[in-house]
């Protein structure tokens, strides 16, 4: 911490633009030493760009170059800062950056801007971790989560479970003091009644851990039936665009193909899979191995039927991840599938795509769910800690029921409060900032 980090925060590669940050006690001597402008930056007004340019040790000029200056703590990283944004070339880029680190920063470790800011009280963790939602996010809907999250909204509902547990905690302390009284019945019903409310925000809390996964990661989705029956062709459909190669000839897809879509806010991973019959040569028989092995990873299985053919499997498919999908139905159904419920499409005229639409969502979320619930979508870590949280919750109420002595509900409730303060940070390790910043992209 003691240290000035600089790194190079756009993507490696030619562009109109690149942007630099430097942060740390040093950061404005730092940039001064190579920086030359009207003025001296030590001197600029904060939140101003200035004009300038980089020159190297021996005074040559190396690119023109628009400064801006952060004063602590009003800054990113809650230090002082300084952004450089030059010309996006590679080399223009890298040489910068080794004028900045010989005049005495070093290179930042991934993440380790958002560290700082979360260690000098500019974030929470949660929001923290909202920074890498938010570069990540695929879809409209995950954005929404990301920077709400960002915004402190899932924060602002553990500092009040917090301050809950603590009236709780301090409630129940207050009979520690006095050990010869144990909680008496009414005092006990009104803990009780604190405690079930707690731990109904709680579970409130877990039961969004389902749709932040979905917004975060999508959902694996693998396109599955026998060859000819229009998988590829339903791949092309739901991307836009020809991505997979479309025959007659049954075995054309011999491995597997992997895009990902947007689907009414939903990331959805498709994969295009070989198709399983009997027989073929060796390299189809490996491509329909892989198929079986993506069948049982996928989260979601889109099982596609010819409609013209003799349905041998009466009762398609019910198994809650996957989706029956009858293609080809513009040429007419076999009575067969009368009787079948299964999405009817026609990926030659685009009949039925919002019907599948419809369907692969209800799968997917349950029943649909509202926008403005992507507020709030914790993600595996939150998941844990509040699971903690709820076992010992539920530990302590037991403990009340039971009217056994304060000390030990006293424990309980100390322990949630550390797992719910852990979602935040109140609680942290350097092995869990570790983990966490860990999966930042330099300069971030």
């Amino acid at each position: 911490m003691d240290d000035t980090i600089a790194a190079i925060s756009t993507p490696f590669g030619e562009g109109a633009i690149a942007l630099l940050r430097l942060s740390g006690e040093r950061a404005i001597p730092v940039a001064d030493e190579v920086f030359r402008g009207k003025m001296r930056l030590g001197d600029a007004e904060p939140r101003m760009q200035h004009l300038g340019r980089i020159v190297d040790e021996h005074g040559a000029a190396v690119d023109d170059v628009l400064a801006t200056v952060f004063r602590a703590p009003a800054s990113y990283t809650g230090e002082d800062m300084v952004e450089i944004s030059c010309h996006g070339g590679i080399l223009v880029t890298r040489r910068i950056l080794q004028l900045l680190l010989a005049h005495g920063a070093r290179s930042a470790e991934p993440g380790e801007f958002t560290l700082r800011a979360f260690l000098n009280g500019r974030m929470d963790l949660t929001q923290a971790e909202a920074v890498m939602d938010l570069i990540r996010a695929q879809t409209d809907l995950a954005l929404r989560a990301a920077t709400e999250q960002l915004e402190g909204r899932l924060g602002a509902k553990i500092r009040e479970l917090r301050e809950q547990l603590l009236g709780l905690l301090a409630h129940v302390e207050a009979y520690i003091d006095f050990p010869d009284e144990d909680i008496d019945p009414d005092t006990g019903a009104a803990l009780l009644a604190k405690l079930e409310s707690v731990r109904e925000s709680i579970e409130s809390l877990l039961r969004t851990a389902g749709q932040g996964k979905i917004l975060r990661e999508g959902v694996r989705t693998v396109i599955y039936g026998a060859p000819n029956v229009g998988k590829s062709s339903l791949l092309n459909l739901l991307l836009g665009y020809e991505r997979a190669i479309v025959s007659e000839t049954p075995g054309t897809t011999r491995d597997t193909i992997e895009e990902v879509i947007n689907l009414r806010g939903i990331p959805l991973r498709l994969v295009d899979t070989a198709g399983v019959r009997e027989g073929g040569d060796e390299v189809e028989k490996q491509g329909i191995e892989r198929t079986h092995k993506q069948v049982e990873r996928a989260e979601l299985v889109l099982r596609v039927f010819d409609a013209n053919g003799v349905n041998l499997n009466h009762e398609a498919t019910k198994a809650q991840r996957e989706i029956a999908v009858l293609n080809k139905c513009d040429l007419g159904e076999h009575p067969s599938w009368k009787s079948v419920e299964a999405v009817r499409i026609s990926c030659k005229t685009g009949e039925g795509m919002e019907r599948l639409a419809d369907a692969i969502f209800e799968r997917v979320m349950g029943g649909g769910v509202a926008t403005r619930d992507a507020s709030i979508a914790i993600n595996a870590r939150h998941q844990v800690c509040l699971q903690k949280a709820a076992q010992f919750c539920n530990a302590a109420k037991k403990g009340i029921e039971d009217r056994i002595s304060a000390e030990f509900i006293a424990v309980e409730l100390r322990a949630a409060l550390d797992a719910v303060g852990e979602v935040v940070g109140k609680v942290d390790s350097e092995e869990l900032l570790g983990e966490i910043f860990s999966r930042f992209c330099i300069g971030k």
